[in-house]
C-alpha cells in the first residue's frame, strides 16, 4: 500500500477519469480539473468518432471492476462489412476465435465513467482553466483569463491527461531537451448519422463495423444502442474530392450519390449534417520525456495522440494506466522509479501504435476491397489455424492480445515480407491451401 498523496489530474476525459479511479482505489486523494463544461450536462455530438473497445481497454476497465457496467452500453462487432459502390456488401470476420471489438458512444462512456469515479469520492472541477504548471513545486495555476489573477493549487503529483493539445505538456515543452513533434494528416472528418427505423431498430447489420472504402476517402459507421449509427466521413481537405470541393448542397448530394449510394439512402439529414457539423482534423503527436522528476507525468493523448484508424487511441491510453498501476504495485512509494520505468516502457509502444494507426488508413480506405488483400487474409487465417503457435495476424496481435505494440509492429513487418513473397508464387490464387504453401511459409519463418 502506498503512502496517501494529494494528486491532481488535468483532463476529465476517458483516460483522466479512469486514472482517477485507479489512483483513488490505491488510497490517494484525487481531484480532476477540466476547462470544459461537465460532459454529463452537454449534448455530445457533431465531432465524434465512436469508440472501438478491444482487449487492452477491457483489461483496464475490469481491473477496477467497472467492465461489466460498461459492457451494458457496448455493442459487439464481430466483422467488417465492406460496402462496394454497386451497393453489394462483403463481410470479413474479426479474429481467429470469433472475437469482437465493441462500439461505444464516446459521450455515453465518458459520462458513465465520471459518474462511477465520482461515486468513489474523486472530486471533479469543471470550467477550470489551467494556465500554467510549476513543475518542480507541483503547482497548477487556475484562472478565468491568461493574464488575470491565478489561484495556485499545490499537489504531491500532477498528471496531464488533457489530450492532444495538452496544457501540461505545453509547459513541459519549455524544458531543455524536451522533444516534441506533431503531424497533421491532409484528411479531415465529418460526423453524419444513420437514424434508427420506425421501430427503433438498426437499418443495417448492427454487429458489423461498416466501411465504404474509396481510396483517398472513406465512410465508416458504428452502431449505437438506440438503433442509430454514428458515421464518419474521412476526406482530404484539398483536391478533386475534398472538403474544399464540396461547397454547395448539390456538390454533396452528387458526391454521395456517386460514391456511397446505399449510405445516402440511410442518412436523411445528410446535407444538414454535412454543413452544420464541424470539419475536424487528425493529428499524431509524439514527445519525450513524459515525466518531470517524481512530480508530473503525461498520460494518454497528452503523451501520444494518434490517428483513429486502428481504433486503439483509447485502448492505448487505458493500457498506460494498467501498466502505470503495475509499476505502482512493484515500486511502492518510489515515484521517481515508477515514472522513469513508465515512460521507458510505454514510449516505444506508443510510437509503434502511432505508425500502425497511420498505415491502417491505407488498409481501410483502399485494400479492404482489393481481391489480393482478401486472399492474403484468407491465407493468413488458414496458416494460423494450422500453426497458431507460429503465426498470429497483426490485427489480432494488436486488437485481441496484450502483446506489446512494438513487438506487434516488428513481427507484423516480418509477416508482411513473407506474405509479399507468398503472393508472388505462381498460381497462388488456386493453390494457396496446399502443403507446398504451408512449407514455404514455414521455411521463411525459420
Amino acid at each position: 500500500m502506498q503512502q496517501p498523496l494529494k494528486i491532481a489530474i488535468v483532463g476529465s476525459g476517458l483516460v483522466g477519469s479512469l486514472l482517477a479511479l485507479y489512483l483513488k482505489r490505491a488510497g490517494h486523494d484525487v481531484q480532476v480539473f477540466d476547462r470544459s463544461k461537465d460532459i454529463r450536462t452537454m449534448d455530445f455530438s457533431g465531432r465524434s468518432i465512436n469508440l472501438a473497445m478491444s482487449t487492452r481497454g477491457w483489461k483496464a476497465l475490469d481491473g477496477v471492476g467497472i467492465g461489466d457496467a460498461i459492457r451494458k452500453i457496448a455493442i459487439p462487432m464481430d466483422k467488417r462489412a465492406i460496402h462496394a459502390t454497386d451497393s453489394t456488401i462483403a463481410y470479413q470476420k474479426y479474429g481467429m476465435e470469433g472475437e469482437s471489438i465493441y462500439s461505444i458512444s464516446r459521450g455515453e462512456l465518458n459520462r458513465m465513467m465520471i459518474d462511477l469515479t465520482a461515486k468513489e469520492g474523486v472530486e471533479f472541477f469543471f470550467e477550470k482553466k489551467i494556465w500554467d504548471v510549476k513543475l518542480a513545486e507541483g503547482v497548477i495555476c487556475i484562472g478565468e483569463t491568461e493574464r488575470g489573477d491565478w489561484e495556485e493549487l499545490k499537489y504531491d503529483k500532477i498528471f496531464g491527461a488533457d489530450g492532444a493539445f495538452s496544457k501540461v505538456r505545453n509547459r513541459m515543452q519549455k524544458q531543455n531537451r524536451f522533444d516534441y513533434q506533431q503531424h497533421f494528416l491532409n484528411i479531415g472528418y465529418k460526423e453524419l448519422k444513420i437514424e434508427a427505423n420506425s421501430l427503433g431498430n438498426h437499418r443495417i447489420d448492427k454487429n458489423s463495423f461498416h466501411i465504404w472504402p474509396r481510396g483517398e476517402f472513406m465512410l465508416i459507421a458504428l452502431p449505437n444502442l438506440e438503433g442509430s449509427f454514428t458515421c464518419t466521413l474521412f476526406i482530404p481537405f484539398e483536391g478533386k474530392y475534398s472538403i474544399e470541393s464540396l461547397k454547395e448542397e448539390r456538390d454533396v448530394v452528387a458526391f454521395f450519390k456517386e460514391f456511397f449510394p446505399d449510405a445516402t439512402a440511410l442518412i436523411p439529414d445528410l446535407v444538414r449534417d454535412f454543413f452544420v457539423n464541424p470539419t475536424s482534423s487528425l493529428v499524431t503527436t509524439q514527445c519525450f520525456p513524459w515525466t518531470y522528476e517524481d512530480k508530473v507525468a503525461l498520460i494518454g493523448d497528452a503523451a501520444h495522440a494518434i490517428v483513429p484508424f486502428y481504433g486503439q487511441g483509447m485502448n492505448a491510453g487505458f493500457e498506460d494506466i494498467t501498466q502505470l498501476y503495475d509499476l505502482m504495485q512493484l515500486h511502492g512509494d518510489n515515484w521517481l522509479k515508477i515514472f522513469k520505468d513508465y515512460e521507458q516502457l510505454r514510449k516505444p509502444n506508443a510510437d509503434a501504435i502511432a505508425e500502425l494507426s497511420y498505415r491502417n488508413f491505407v488498409e481501410m480506405s483502399s485494400k479492404t476491397a482489393d481481391p489480393d488483400f482478401l486472399l492474403r487474409k484468407k491465407i493468413e487465417a488458414w496458416f494460423t489455424e494450422i500453426h497458431p503457435e507460429k503465426w498470429l495476424p497483426l490485427y489480432d496481435r494488436v486488437t485481441f492480445s496484450h502483446k506489446p505494440y512494438a513487438e506487434a509492429l516488428e513481427i507484423g513487418d516480418q509477416q508482411k515480407r513473407i506474405m509479399d513473397q507468398v503472393m508472388l508464387l505462381p498460381g497462388i490464387t488456386k493453390r494457396w491451401q496446399t502443403a507446398e504453401i504451408e512449407n514455404f511459409i514455414l521455411s521463411k519463418l525459420k
